[in-house]
């Protein structure tokens, strides 16, 4: 995992944050990330395309390097896990399920499992006029130790990325 840290870390540094993306807050100890995009999906679509990350959480943020291996049980308690091999891992944890509305997880997704963070991860989706807005909040807490305004950019990169990945339809990857 420490590989894929320093890819993700490295990633965020390298690559600029979409103009619908921002980093609220960011000290040692916690950050506060939102992101905002627009869809052509009306809202039940955008909703069933969300519950399955096979179809576009990129394959980069992965431990296994394949976005196939992920699954989310979309109850609370409920994970969003990754299953590979003999090997397993669980990004997040289900807290709040209204369909076709919000989903909010307790998700320290990547190197933030490792530093220890607590991440509370809501994204929810409004209709919109020509389709959907879909709002990605996240706020993470971890100790003095793990440096959280370092990895900020890296995890807004993950999550703009993420956000885009969402908002287009897979014929448009």
């Amino acid at each position: 995992m420490k590989s894929l840290a320093a890819t993700i870390l490295t990633a965020g540094l390298l690559t600029s944050a979409t103009a619908s993306a921002e980093i609220l807050s960011a000290s040692e100890t916690h950050l506060v990330l939102r992101h905002e995009a627009v869809s052509a999906l009306p809202p039940d679509r955008l909703w069933r395309r969300l519950i399955n990350p096979t179809a576009w959480w990129h394959p980069d943020h992965t431990y296994s390097g394949d976005a196939t291996n992920l699954t989310l049980d979309v109850q609370a308690g409920g994970l969003w896990r990754e299953d590979w091999d003999d090997r397993s891992v669980s990004h997040g944890r289900v807290l709040y399920v209204e369909p076709g509305r919000m989903l909010r997880m307790e998700a320290p997704f990547g190197p933030l499992q490792e530093l220890g963070a607590y991440t509370i991860w809501t994204i929810t989706i409004a209709p919109a006029e020509e389709g959907s807005v879909v709002v990605f909040d996240e706020v993470s807490t971890g100790p003095p130790t793990a440096n959280m305004a370092e990895i900020a950019k890296a995890v807004d990169f993950v999550k703009g990325e993420a956000i885009r990945r969402l908002v287009t339809t897979s014929d448009q990857q």
